[in-house]
């Protein structure tokens, strides 16, 4: 059977499946390639290829929430899964990413990264205790990059606890030679420069929002290929205008836009996206108002 040539791969293999498996597909999340990804994901695989060093490098990512800094960790953790030595039993971990929780503390973030390994975690050990553990387990891992994603929780504790916290992330990549990735909105940027050393070994990326020009058009051309729907979908530079202006350039309400038109393109049987789609389209909220 011949691929439809406005579908990827994966989205093509869906195309003749029934509604509800296509539209299960388009809810699903899924990665779709474009360049602004692919630089990220090859600045962060020179992290993960780097020797151990005794001032590794490391990166900030910052952005708005819903530009795809999670759905990247996720791609990049997929593309560095961990490797099993049958021989000697043991696994190497060589992307490793925990989620900073709310109010972080030393006691949790050792407790997150033990979990994350696989470990259990004795709610009656001391500090000291934790993090020897944690060392060790994160050595004998061969942990050659360090996420943390969600890093402006931190901003919920004092200055002091801040400064803990900061601490403890430059102190874990020193220990392991490995590199620290931090993942979080703009407003985390003057707490990490605020650990002059720390900040000077992260290399920052800023995720800007969308704009309609070349860039936002291949982020559309990527997801609109992803999507299983029988008809090519061609969109006027007007209405990339509006996309990106209802979307607020937002990545993942980009994504929920085109998801939601591609499911009623199911439903009705056009099975395509067109001008007059996007420029009707109105959030959920809005048309229940409407119709109220």
């Amino acid at each position: 059977m011949i691929e439809p040539p406005h579908l990827a791969p994966s989205a093509a293999a869906l195309v003749n499946a029934p509604d509800h498996v296509r539209i299960r597909a388009i809810r699903s999340d899924r990665w779709v390639g474009f360049s602004r990804a692919r630089r990220m994901l090859q600045h962060l695989d020179s992290l993960c290829e780097h020797p151990p060093s005794t001032r590794p490098p490391g990166l900030a990512i910052y952005g708005h929430s819903g530009m795809g800094k999670t759905m990247l960790v996720e791609k990049f953790r997929r593309d560095h899964p961990p490797i099993v030595d049958h021989n000697s039993g043991t696994e190497a971990v060589p992307v490793l990413a925990i989620t900073l929780t709310s109010r972080p503390t030393e006691r949790r973030i050792y407790g997150q990264l033990l979990v994350a390994l696989g470990a259990s975690v004795n709610e009656r050990a001391t500090l000291m205790d934790l993090e020897i553990r944690t060392v060790l387990l994160l050595k004998s891992s061969n942990v050659r990059v360090l996420i943390i994603d969600e890093v402006h929780n931190l901003l919920a504790g004092t200055p002091r606890e801040q400064r803990v916290i900061l601490q403890l992330m430059r102190y874990l990549s020193n220990e392991l030679k490995a590199s620290l990735v931090c993942l979080g909105v703009m407003d985390v940027r003057d707490a990490i420069a605020g650990d002059t050393q720390l900040s000077r070994r992260l290399d920052q990326i800023i995720v800007p929002r969308w704009k309609a020009d070349e860039e936002f058009q291949e982020l559309v051309t990527a997801i609109l290929r992803s999507l299983p729907i029988k008809q090519p979908s061609a969109l006027s530079s007007q209405s990339l205008r509006h996309l990106a202006r209802v979307s607020d350039g937002i990545t993942a309400r980009v994504f929920g836009i085109l998801n939601e038109l591609a499911i009623d393109a199911i439903r009705c049987g056009t099975e395509r996206i067109n001008d007059e789609d996007i420029e009707s389209w109105k959030p959920i909220l809005e048309r229940e108002t409407m119709f109220a």
